[in-house]
């Protein structure tokens, strides 16, 4: 063998060396994919929408839970107040639960002349109320004047007569002059008494509806108890009635 042959076998080839060098390099390709794929695959990105997708299913979940139970609370609660005003008794008319035996109702209120006038003044006494729309109108008027014909009648049987109407004291005054009344006449201005006597509500006069003082007249016994009431009175021979019915009680 020459030496340029053993020179030549001696030396090693080239190509083995890049052989070797290259499956590293492939070795390490194989080996990027795979960590990065590892690393992609640890860091889960992917994961944290589904989370929060996850959560944002849930609030409203629980914003819907709440919706309904808040509904429901406030439901029975508006049942129960339909209820309740359902099963409430409508509101008598003011007056409507006088009638005849019971305890006629207390008043103390300005009259003619100064001071005040009460129930309380008659106790133990019969007292008869009239109660008149306006003071020196044509009815009221002769209403007035019958009562006052029977005033001395009516003391004779231990009663009182006592006329009542929304006029001021100044206008209970003029009339009282004017006309020569000697009973005293009672200014209601506020409709008290009217009310509670029954002797405020609903009229008609030419078509119309409106709230006015109803002719009504009163006896109340010695024992303070209502004995008799006269509703939408008519002024003819209306005080002699009443005179009769105090005599017989």
């Amino acid at each position: 063998m020459s030496k340029k042959t053993r020179t030549k076998s001696s030396k090693p080839s080239p190509k083995s060396p890049k052989t070797s060098a290259r499956k590293p390099s492939a070795a390490k390709t194989a080996s990027k994919p795979a960590s990065k794929t590892a690393s992609r695959g640890a860091t889960t990105p992917a994961k944290k929408p589904a989370a929060k997708v996850a959560s944002k299913a849930v609030k409203p979940a629980a914003r819907t839970a709440k919706t309904p139970s808040a509904k429901a609370s406030h439901k029975p609660t508006s049942k129960q107040l339909i209820k309740s005003n359902l099963s409430a008794p409508p509101k008598a008319p003011a007056g409507t639960a006088l009638v005849e035996g019971v305890i006629a109702p207390g008043f103390s209120l300005p009259r003619d002349g100064g001071g005040t006038i009460s129930l309380a003044d008659y106790a133990g006494k019969k007292l008869v109320l009239f109660f008149y729309p306006r003071a020196d109108t044509p009815g009221c008027t002769r209403e007035a004047i019958d009562f006052t014909r029977l005033n001395d009648a009516f003391a004779d049987e231990g009663a009182a007569v006592l006329g009542i109407s929304a006029d001021t004291v100044k206008a209970q005054e003029s009339f009282r002059s004017k006309h020569q009344l000697s009973v005293p006449l009672i200014s209601d201005e506020q409709h008290e008494m009217l009310e509670a006597y029954g002797a405020w509500g609903e009229k008609s006069m030419y078509g119309r509806n409106f709230m006015g003082i109803i002719r009504t007249t009163v006896l109340i016994g010695a024992d303070g108890r209502i004995a008799k009431i006269w509703r939408n009175v008519r002024v003819d021979g209306h005080a002699d009635e009443v005179l009769a019915a105090a005599r017989a009680i």
